[in-house]
């Protein structure tokens, strides 16, 4: 298990029967770059590999 297995499992917890935007998400994670600037990379290439899909392997 990694690390941050446990993070995704407590989000799942605390918010899965939540429905949220996309929206909502973009915002969420610029607040916390805002907060967090030394994760502005590992955030950008999240964020574009959710906007990407699977169907872009660049």
């Amino acid at each position: 298990m990694y690390f941050t297995d446990r993070g995704i499992e407590e989000l799942v917890e605390r918010r899965g029967a939540e429905s949220v935007t996309l929206e909502w998400l973009g915002e969420q994670l610029r607040a916390f770059v805002d907060l967090n600037p030394d994760f502005e990379t590992p955030i950008e290439r999240f964020a574009v590999f959710l906007a990407r899909g699977e169907d872009d392997e660049d």
